[in-house]
């Protein structure tokens, strides 16, 4: 995948309803660099939507450089090596940024 738009159709595609359960929330994503901007997923009700821009009130803000956005969006590097290399920063609920991992098969 070589643009956001897509990882985020990717995204809804993949959703398993079934590791959603009770889980209500908005989960924004801010991605600096070239081709970066604002991207948001709201899960409820067993349900996900996608959109770009600022979400109002997300549970969680996901920040990365885009590049590393698609790079775990293509299996190059895991959320967690991101994380841990500094490249991805989490702000908010960290149990549903865990749990995004087996929501969305990342």
């Amino acid at each position: 995948m070589t643009d956001l738009s897509s990882v985020f159709e990717q995204m809804v595609a993949r959703f398993k309803p079934d590791k959603a359960m009770g889980v209500d929330a908005v989960i924004q994503f801010d991605f600096s660099g070239e081709n970066g901007g604002l991207y948001w997923v709201k899960v409820a009700d067993g349900k996900v939507v996608a959109g770009e821009g600022a979400a109002e009130n997300p549970k969680i803000t996901i920040k990365s450089t885009a590049d590393t956005w698609l790079d775990v969006a293509a299996g190059k590097t895991s959320v967690i090596n991101a994380f841990m290399m500094g490249k991805l920063k989490v702000q908010g609920d960290m149990g549903l940024g865990i749990k995004m991992q087996s929501m969305f098969a990342l």
